[in-house]
């Protein structure tokens, strides 16, 4: 798949090389507190910029000009194929949020995802607790669908016991995409 160009930012897939960008982000605890993963290791990072350079899921958000990377998206195709339902996920470097970057970028991806990959259907779920991220969802247009409750657990409290949390589920429809977006069908 084809690199995208915004106004500020190179939507690009990621390189083995793209480790040490990676652990700038994904090392800090506030950046992972709401993934179902912990701080990650320069090690860890290194590995993980190898795996996600092999895969089509997941996508490099860099500043232009300078192709720094500050954060990834995930656009992933869940099944069955024939419901067309790609599900998007987000996370950036906390040195640039509050920029509107994850909105230019997750509107391009969106875009592409509707009008060339014939998409029906984008999801995206979210912990209540993340405003910034369900806010963010709201202002592309994406509607909450549902608020389930104590359905996740990352991670376990001191005797091992699951620690439970809520999650929302939002999602946008191809025909609300093309209207909210002024696009043609």
């Amino acid at each position: 798949m084809e690199d995208f160009l915004t106004a500020r930012l190179l939507l690009r897939r990621f390189l083995p090389s793209d480790g040490a960008a990676l652990h700038a982000y994904l090392s800090l605890p506030e950046v992972v507190r709401y993934e179902p993963y912990p701080v990650q290791s320069a090690e860890d990072c290194e590995r993980l910029a190898a795996e996600r350079a092999a895969r089509d899921d997941l996508w490099a958000v860099c500043l232009r000009p300078s192709g720094d990377l500050i954060g990834n998206l995930y656009l992933h195709r869940e099944e069955p194929r024939a419901w067309r339902t790609w599900t998007l996920g987000y996370v950036l470097h906390p040195d640039h949020w509050g920029r509107g970057y994850a909105s230019e970028a997750a509107s391009a991806l969106v875009t592409a995802c509707f009008e060339s990959w014939g998409a029906h259907r984008v999801m995206a779920g979210c912990d209540p607790r993340n405003a910034a991220s369900w806010r963010l969802l709201e202002r592309l247009g994406f509607r909450r669908e549902g608020h389930f409750r104590a359905n996740a657990s990352f991670t376990s409290d001191a005797e091992g016991n699951p620690v439970w949390h809520d999650s929302y589920l939002y999602a946008v429809l191809a025909d609300e995409w093309r209207a909210r977006s002024g696009l043609s069908r």
